[in-house]
């Protein structure tokens, strides 16, 4: 049997079960992008974005850095990001 966190996994998959969750991983795929800049994307209030961005954060999806006052995201493991979400398509 394959060395596989479940429990691990399991949040990745939970974390990605949420429409606007699922266009943040999308968006990201393209790169690093600020809280502002996802916000303005997806149409969402800048308080609704953090929440799903921390989630992510959670599942081990995304990480941040700080620049000044502004957050930018990144994926963690941008490769199989992008392999679970064309998977989707």
């Amino acid at each position: 049997m394959p060395n596989i966190d479940y429990k691990k996994e399991s949040r990745i998959f939970k974390a990605l079960g949420h429409p606007t969750r699922l266009a943040i991983v999308e968006t990201l795929i393209h790169g690093e992008k600020c809280v502002h800049d996802i916000q303005e994307l997806l149409k969402a209030s800048q308080p609704n974005i953090s929440q799903h961005l921390n989630n992510l954060k959670y599942a081990d999806i995304v990480d941040f850095r700080q620049e000044g006052n502004l957050r930018c995201y990144f994926l963690k493991k941008p490769k199989k990001m992008k392999l679970l979400i064309n998977a989707l398509k």
